[in-house]
């Protein structure tokens, strides 16, 4: 139990310093991540920082693409500002800075474990995807859904939008046949605040994530510019997907459009 509260309490100290871009992308700073890995000098997790960046080059894989060099202003004793050295880090970079960490520290080995789980769910091929079990599936599909719809907020944001609960229904409406997020979730019989997403099977979960995908690249290629025409392309799009469902089989269809099967909550799965 003790080892588990500890790896429960690492895993949040590497997500409560995750930063996310515009684009949905993760990235760490170094700084930050030296914290977390009981690094009290920047020398010597400078030294671990470049052996990764070593481990990289020999793997043949691009240095500059993981480990981006960048500056930040740090306050002195005096108030006064200075230059650091800092650098952005993808979660592979910061899986290779564990690797090459102390391996005496308790807080490395939970790292490597973390970061190793983690940079492996992004590289699953499908293949391999075909063979997970289907709590595996939703497990996979609801992340990128939950990455996805982080996305569209931001492309819809910058469109105009302004009520989201009115954009994302659009979207639930255009896919669903005219149901709302809160009637999909009566339907399948949830609590109150229960997250319809985390209530899907893997199929279901794809759809949605097609239904954002599509979304958000429409918005960006019409440069729609008012939350009336966003809603209206939201709800379209969740309508062509529908249709396309129904075109690859009625049975195919009705396993998630109708559904009312309770799911174990994903979100409550690390």
């Amino acid at each position: 139990m003790i080892l588990l509260r500890e790896i429960d309490k690492t895993n949040k100290s590497f997500e409560d310093i995750k930063h996310v871009d515009k684009n949905g992308i993760e990235y760490w700073y170094a700084r930050e991540l030296q914290k977390v890995l009981n690094y009290k000098e920047w020398r010597k997790f400078e030294n671990v920082i470049n052996k990764a960046k070593e481990s990289c080059k020999n793997s043949n894989i691009s240095v500059i693409e993981h480990f981006v060099d960048t500056d930040k202003l740090s306050k002195r004793a005096n108030n006064a500002e200075v230059v650091i050295k800092e650098y952005k880090l993808t979660r592979y970079a910061c899986y290779l800075i564990a690797q090459n960490g102390d391996s005496r520290k308790k807080v490395i080995a939970l790292a490597q474990t973390y970061f190793a789980v983690q940079t492996r769910k992004q590289e699953i091929t499908e293949k391999e995807y075909t063979m997970l079990t289907e709590d595996e599936k939703r497990f996979y599909q609801r992340d990128l859904t939950r990455k996805g719809n982080y996305s569209l907020n931001q492309t819809a944001k910058k469109a105009g939008v302004k009520n989201f609960d009115k954009f994302h229904n659009a979207g639930y409406k255009g896919l669903y046949n005219g149901e709302t997020a809160d009637d999909i979730a009566k339907r399948k019989g949830l609590r109150y605040r229960e997250d319809i997403l985390d209530n899907m099977g893997s199929e279901e979960l794809a759809a949605n994530l097609f239904r954002i995908t599509q979304t958000e690249s429409r918005l960006k290629r019409d440069k729609v510019d008012t939350e009336k025409k966003a809603c209206y392309t939201h709800n379209k799009i969740g309508k062509i997907v529908r249709k396309a469902i129904k075109q690859a089989g009625r049975n195919h269809a009705r396993r998630f459009a109708y559904s009312t099967k309770k799911f174990k909550t994903i979100r409550k799965r690390k």
